[in-house]
C-alpha cells in the first residue's frame, strides 16, 4: 500500500512539471502548486480498499513571468534613484525607532551607550581611606590574593597610570556581571525576589564599563596590552564564576579589597597629575555628559569622580560579604542603589 502511494505521488509530480513552462495558443504560462490534501486512508469498503487522492490545483496566470517581474524591478530601480544623494534612514520592520533625545539646553543627545536619565553627579565626599581589616581566614585569603596580584600589575605598567587604569577597569567590570547573572538565575530557580541586588550588581558592572570607555578616550592601548586584556578577562571571568558559585561571601570580600586597590591606584594617578608628571588634559566629552561635569572639566576631575565610584563599589561589596558572613542571604537586606 505504501509503495502504491509513493508511486502515485511521484507520478503526480512528474505530470505537474510537464505543464510548467509549456505554452499553447496565446503563450500562457502555467504554474502548478500542490495545495495539499493529505492522503486519507479509510477502511475496507465492500470488500475493497479505498484510498483518498491528492488534490492538485493549477494556479494560472495569463501574463508571462517576465512581464510580472518588470513592474517590481522598475519600482526598485526608481526607489534606488530616489535615495541617491540622500541620507538613508534605517527603518525597522517591527516599527521600533528611537525618539529624538535632547539635553537640557536643547542640543541633540549624542550617545547611544547611555541616556540622560542614567547620568549622575558622583559623591566625591565619600571616604576614600576606609579599609576593611581582615578578621577571619576568608578575609585574609581575599586580601592577600589581591595584594599578590597587584605586584605584577605594578611591575608591568610602572608609571603608565592611564594604561594601568584601563587594564584595571577591564577586570573590575567582570564581578558585577557575573554576580548579577548568578543571582538572576537563582531568583528564577527559587521563585524569589533578590532584594534589589541583581540591579545593584549589574549597575556596578555598567558603571565600571563606562570607566573603561572613558579611559579609552584618553589612552590608546597597544596590541600587547589588548592581548593581555584578552587573556586576563578569560581567566578572571571563569575563576570568579567558580568562586562565586562556591562562596559568594568570599567573592564579594575579594571584590571589596580589589576596589580598595583601585582607589589607591587612582589616588596615585591624581598625585601624578597634581605634581605635573601627567598632563591635566581636558576631560573627554563622554565623561562630561556621564558625570554631569562642567564644560571646562579636566582629567583631574574625571579621575576624582572615578575614584569616588570605586569607593562606592568597595562599600557595596564589603556590605554584601558582611551580610552573608552573618548567615543571611543578600535578599534579606535591601541593596544600596545609585551613586548619589
Amino acid at each position: 500500500m505504501n509503495r502504491f502511494v509513493v508511486r502515485s505521488v511521484k507520478q503526480c509530480i512528474v505530470n505537474g512539471r510537464s505543464y510548467y513552462g509549456s505554452s499553447a495558443g496565446g503563450g500562457g504560462v502555467y504554474g502548478s502548486a500542490l495545495v495539499g490534501r493529505s492522503v486519507e486512508l479509510s477502511g475496507q469498503r465492500n470488500g475493497g480498499v479505498a484510498f483518498g487522492g491528492f488534490e492538485w490545483r493549477r494556479m494560472m496566470s495569463s501574463a508571462p513571468a517576465s512581464m510580472e517581474k518588470a513592474p517590481v524591478e522598475k519600482k526598485e530601480n526608481s526607489a534606488a534613484e530616489d535615495t541617491k544623494g540622500k541620507d538613508v534612514v534605517v527603518s525597522s520592520y517591527w516599527g521600533i525607532s528611537r525618539p529624538t533625545i535632547t539635553r537640557e539646553d536643547g542640543t541633540v543627545w549624542p550617545w547611544n551607550c547611555f541616556m540622560p536619565w542614567e547620568t549622575y553627579k558622583a559623591d566625591v565626599s565619600i571616604d576614600v581611606k576606609k579599609h576593611h581589616k581582615p578578621q577571619n581566614f576568608m578575609d585574609k585569603l581575599a586580601y592577600r590574593t589581591v595584594k599578590f596580584l597587584r605586584v605584577p600589575m605594578d611591575m608591568f605598567f610602572q608609571k603608565r597610570y592611564g594604561c594601568h587604569a584601563m587594564m584595571l577597569e577591564t577586570i573590575a567590570a567582570v564581578p558585577g556581571m557575573v554576580g548579577g547573572m548568578l543571582l538572576h538565575l537563582k531568583s528564577l530557580r527559587k521563585f524569589q525576589h533578590s532584594g534589589g541586588w541583581i540591579k545593584a550588581l549589574l549597575e556596578e558592572a555598567e558603571n565600571e564599563r563606562m570607566h573603561l570607555m572613558t579611559m579609552v578616550e584618553l589612552v590608546q592601548p597597544k596590541w600587547y596590552e589588548r592581548l593581555l586584556v584578552l587573556v586576563a578577562q578569560g581567566v578572571y571571568s571563569n575563576a570568579f564564576f567558580l568562586i562565586y558559585v562556591t562562596s559568594p561571601k568570599l567573592a564579594h570580600r575579594f571584590v571589596g579589597y580589589l576596589e580598595e586597590e583601585a582607589i589607591i591606584s587612582y589616588t596615585e594617578y591624581l598625585e601624578a597629575i597634581e605634581s605635573g608628571e601627567v598632563e591635566n588634559v581636558p576631560a573627554p566629552a563622554i565623561a562630561i555628559d556621564y558625570w554631569r561635569l562642567p564644560k571646562d572639566a579636566t582629567l583631574k576631575d574625571v579621575i576624582t569622580v572615578i575614584r569616588a565610584d570605586e569607593a562606592h563599589h568597595r562599600d557595596v561589596n564589603h556590605f554584601a560579604s558582611d551580610i552573608q558572613f552573618q548567615g543571611k542571604e543578600l535578599r534579606e537586606a535591601p541593596a544600596p542603589l545609585g551613586y548619589h
